[in-house]
């Protein structure tokens, strides 16, 4: 419909409820619905209006027992009774509904739910189950495989475009849809087994008695995800309220003076700390080989010089503004809002690596940063151990071990895959680095933590949520070499945000089955 039309008719009719709202009968109420409007340029609806009416929303339903009742809502007691197969139907019928809600709801985890947002719909799980109908009643036993492979690549699959996310949705339906649940017990999550053969009002009943309450377990996740996630929300609520502070006020009563007058001193405290930039010419004149790594070292210098330059160069100009030497430009105010909200500039972070840190933090990283370089640069050996993190471009890092190993031994590089043994020791007790490969420091475990006793993965603690790893010593085999018994194929990422930060992939060992671990979000994580 023409929205000019229809803000022209709610003004009438804004007028119109004036007038009867005087001499009308007292029972007299007027419904209106609405859809939520695409954009705010279409929150039409007249204030008046708004501030007399009560108003009532139809939010998607939230927790498991909610997704899991709306999931059953789709069919009737007619869809349980229509498969000559009842018993296999209802129980992978009621399995696909388990799946359905766990996948919708686990997006409230953030990152550590899946990596990216995905749409799913209900069409996804009613389709499914015609599917499912169609192939039971075309085969005389079940196709387990060819069903999982139809509802996790395809239905829900489709939606799908991260390979981690998709081993997720793989592993849930493979724990969910196999040749036990006919046997009897099958946990669909810890203290809800699939419910045996009832009618349709039977298996919203058996929600009602049998599901545990709302709880991370219900999707296979610790219970930390849960503070992982409310903490990062109440983070950005607060910062939120931060940025809609007035702008042009002083800081209050016993305030530190203005907000120039902060920025100023913040300004040239950074320019004062930030030290020269890598003089790469000299430095490559030190060089007698360049080796994987050096290259490495001199690719990180080149990033680093680019990042520090316009630090300073920006710093520099707003530094003249702010003395009334130069105009203030947009650029130039909005360096000076970040400063003081101790945020990042937009123009450093185009410029450096993936971070969710504050500006303090991250600056006070920066410097750490830029002393590893030096001192690496300083003569090229390997440090002790490298600080994985300190890198722009981690990969390129771990891609020279392989390379150096491969030229070393004359293997062929794409024959190669790296091995990582968490060793039991912290940085400090190594003296120098291995003869082949490197120890690096400084990795995060989220989801899980290491057992460094029995070197495996194992039940993270409550409340701590990012336990840090000992040293792993990563170094180079061929690939048909590497052992994937009870491994978990760890993915590690630069930041908590996850997705797009991937670096590589690290086999670390476990006595449980993996796919405990998929379900759990576990990840090796570069900086926290």
């Amino acid at each position: 419909q023409n929205i000019h039309l229809v803000a022209k008719w709610l003004s009438s009719l804004e007028k119109k409820l004036e007038q009867h709202s005087e001499s009308s009968h007292r029972h007299f109420r007027v419904f209106i619905s609405a859809e939520p409007a695409p954009s705010p340029d279409s929150h039409i609806i007249p204030q008046g209006i708004l501030e007399n009416s009560i108003k009532i929303t139809n939010e998607a339903p939230t927790g498991m027992h909610a997704n899991l009742h709306k999931a059953l809502d789709n069919f009737n007691q007619d869809t349980l009774e229509m498969c000559t197969r009842e018993n296999e139907f209802k129980s992978i019928l009621f399995a696909l509904c388990y799946f359905h809600a766990v996948v919708a709801e686990r997006r409230k985890f953030g990152p550590q739910g899946w990596n990216r947002s995905y749409p799913f719909n209900t069409g996804d799980l009613t389709i499914s189950v015609n599917v499912l109908y169609n192939y039971l009643e075309a085969s005389s036993k079940v196709p387990y495989d060819d069903l999982r492979y139809l509802f996790g690549e395809i239905m829900y699959g489709g939606h799908i475009t991260d390979d981690w996310d998709r081993r997720l949705c793989k592993t849930y339906l493979e724990e969910f849809i196999k040749p036990e649940m006919l046997e009897g017990e099958l946990l669909l999550a810890p203290g809800f087994p699939l419910p045996g053969n009832m009618d349709y009002n039977g298996y919203h009943q058996y929600i009602d008695d049998a599901l545990p309450p709302e709880s991370p377990y219900l999707y296979g996740l610790h219970p930390n995800a849960e503070i992982g996630f409310l903490t990062q929300t109440s983070e950005k609520l607060f910062h939120t309220v931060l940025e809609m502070q007035p702008r042009d006020t002083s800081v209050g009563e016993g305030g530190v003076g203005t907000r120039e007058e902060m920025v100023k001193a913040l300004l040239e405290e950074m320019l004062e700390k930030l030290m020269d930039e890598f003089n790469i010419a000299e430095l490559m004149a030190k060089v007698e080989e360049r080796t994987p790594y050096v290259v490495v070292a001199f690719q990180e210098c080149e990033r680093m010089n680019i990042l520090t330059s316009e630090i300073k160069h920006s710093l520099k100009e707003l530094d003249l503004g702010l003395k009334g030497e130069l105009t203030m430009t947009s650029d130039m105010e909005n360096l000076q809002n970040a400063l003081y909200l101790d945020m990042v500039p937009e123009s450093w972070i185009k410029r450096a690596y993936p971070s969710t840190a504050s500006l303090g933090t991250w600056f006070a990283d920066l410097l750490s940063r830029i002393k590893e370089l030096e001192a690496w640069t300083g003569d090229f050996s390997l440090p002790s151990t490298v600080w994985l993190a300190g890198f722009f471009n981690p990969q390129s890092f771990l891609t020279a071990i392989m390379q150096s190993t491969a030229r070393k031994n004359k293997w062929p590089l794409d024959k190669m895959t790296l091995q990582c043994d968490v060793t039991k020791k912290n940085r400090e007790d190594f003296a120098s680095p291995p003869r082949e490969g490197a120890y690096v420091h400084g990795l995060f475990m989220e989801g899980a933590r290491w057992d460094a006793q029995t070197g495996i993965i194992t039940d993270a603690r409550l409340k701590e949520l990012t336990p840090a790893m000992p040293v792993i010593f990563v170094k180079a085999i061929p690939a048909d070499k590497q052992d994937a018994r009870s491994m978990y194929p760890c993915p590690v990422y630069k930041t908590r945000q996850r997705g797009p930060t991937y670096v590589w992939t690290f086999n670390l060992k476990t006595r449980e089955n993996p796919s405990k671990w998929v379900l759990a979000g576990v990840a090796l994580l570069l900086q926290i």
